[in-house]
């Protein structure tokens, strides 16, 4: 089960805690991520912990993990494609967090793969013609396949002599002194292959990904390490690794939100003691996982479980950077799932749940279907497709866009119920006049015969029942909304663009 899993995963984590490149590139195609992405999609900045898009609205994004952890390491590959986008948008996601495997970016050293970046352009292209951002993640899981894990090519992974052993995830973290030592290594960024140290190289692979999307609005940003394992160092070693990857990427991509991540221990209540870098546009991408099996210890989940978003506002706090909850889920533990998403649905948190698919995932729920949103990747989210109670837990209504800062949030499962309450006046002190707009996402899944809306200090600009609720400000200091169910009629799906409602 994903709740046992995760939990065996946080026991291990608890007791070890006490350049140069070859290129050929293809030409662009037509669907590649340069020919003209989905104009309702922008660059996103941040004011404080909130995410914003060029008007100083606040965005809120909601949507769900796509990792390939297979060679080729391709979401293609495996069949994600245009009926996945095209599923995630009617259902209101607009998120996706799509793996990018370092083996996959450059298998050799200073090699790098322009054939299979050019097939997770392509994946990003669909996507954003469905109107859903793309946020790309180098994702690893046990440093490498070796190990029995994924992320690192092989030619990356220095054990200091001691000889590799596959191991079912995540006992290898703890049962693997040579998965340790190849962790200190990296750390401590000793010299690779032609005497380059390992992190130089890591920070390549990604200025040379970040130069290929650096002009892309569909893309979200770019998440830099997954669930770094610290192995025997402290977070000021882990540090030493954003410090040159920032950098790398600001010198082909000044734009796009980098996102960096806490050791894994944060995943389970540690706080983080990373230092606060100098970049003005950067994030803290935080995962969030009960330490215990949440199906049984439902009081300790329940008291821990507010720990990782408590960190990271704490975090947010003192840096001001931006926050996004990129993992949590992993199970069929519909009340788990909820209760964490409702943590960060409290504090306006955009969130991205795993998964969309099992996929054959390694390092992930055993059996993988389990913590599967649809069992084939490669055909719609509907009927006997689709997990209908995890996606009735994970389609919410939500506010998508918001002329203000959003002050309070909340939705009733029961009653299907959603109240949201704003201030006209932005993290960034900017107050929006009358006639500003404001956009919630309403999923069909919740409302399949319509819905009923009261407002006060705005008014309702959208069509009855519409996919994307749209509110034009009154001249008030602040707005609430009720949404809540209705009879006799029906809510359309969202259409790829509809946000641009709002601009």
């Amino acid at each position: 089960m994903a709740a046992v899993l995760r939990a065996r995963f946080a026991v291990v984590v608890v007791v070890l805690a006490m350049a140069g490149c070859l290129v050929t590139e293809p030409p662009a195609s037509a669907t590649d991520s340069r020919s003209g992405p989905n104009r309702a999609l922008v660059n996103l900045g941040h004011a404080g912990r909130f995410l914003t898009d060029p008007t100083g609205q606040v965005v809120v994004l909601h949507g769900l993990n796509m990792v390939a952890k297979v060679a080729p390491y391709e979401p293609a590959a495996v069949g994600f494609g245009i009926q996945a986008a095209r599923s995630l948008a009617a259902n209101g996601f607009d998120v996706v967090r799509l793996g990018v495997i370092y083996a996959g970016v450059e298998p050799e050293p200073g090699v790098f793969s322009a054939s299979y970046i050019a097939s997770i352009k392509r994946t990003v292209a669909i996507l954003a013609s469905q109107g859903v951002y793309s946020l790309l993640d180098f994702h690893q899981d046990q440093m490498s396949t070796g190990f029995g894990g994924e992320g690192f090519p092989a030619w990356s992974v220095d054990t200091s002599g001691l000889p590799i052993t596959r191991f079912p995830f995540p006992t290898g973290y703890a049962s693997s002194t040579a998965l340790n030592n190849a962790f200190d290594n990296l750390w401590a960024d000793k010299p690779g292959p032609g005497g380059i140290g390992l992190q130089e190289r890591y920070a390549a692979a990604w200025r040379f990904v970040a130069a290929r999307f650096a002009g892309n609005p569909s893309v979200l940003g770019y998440d830099l390490f997954n669930e770094p394992w610290p192995g025997h160092v402290t977070e000021k070693q882990i540090a030493t690794l954003y410090t040159k990857v920032i950098p790398a990427i600001r010198r082909v991509d000044p734009n796009h939100l980098i996102f960096y991540e806490p050791s894994v221990l944060f995943d389970y209540g540690q706080p983080t003691t990373l230092p606060k870098f100098s970049d003005t546009k950067l994030g803290m991408s935080f995962h969030d996982y009960c330490p215990l099996n949440a199906a049984t210890d439902v009081a300790q989940c329940t008291s821990t479980e507010h720990m990782p978003v408590a960190n990271a506002l704490a975090r947010s706090a003192v840096t001001g950077d931006a926050l996004i909850e990129t993992e949590f889920g992993a199970s069929g533990n519909l009340a788990d799932i909820a209760r964490v998403e409702g943590l960060a649905d409290a504090h306006a948190i955009s969130w991205i749940e795993w998964a969309y698919c099992g996929c054959d995932d390694p390092t992930g729920t055993v059996p993988a279907s389990i913590e599967a949103l649809v069992t084939d990747q490669s055909e719609p989210a509907t009927g006997s497709n689709v997990d209908a109670a995890k996606l009735a837990v994970l389609a919410e209504p939500y506010p998508r866009a918001t002329s203000g800062t959003p002050l309070a949030y909340s939705f009733d499962e029961a009653t299907r119920t959603m109240t949201y309450r704003y201030s006209v006046t932005s993290p960034a002190k900017k107050r929006f006049g009358a006639g500003s707009c404001t956009a919630i996402v309403v999923p069909a899944v919740q409302y399949p015969d319509g819905y009923a809306v009261e407002v006060h200090g705005a008014r309702v600009t959208s069509r009855p029942a519409a996919g994307v609720l749209t509110l034009d400000q009154l001249r008030s200091s602040s707005v609430t909304v009720e949404i809540r169910p209705a009879q006799g009629g029906q809510t359309s799906l969202p259409q790829p663009g509809a946000i641009a409602a709002c601009r």
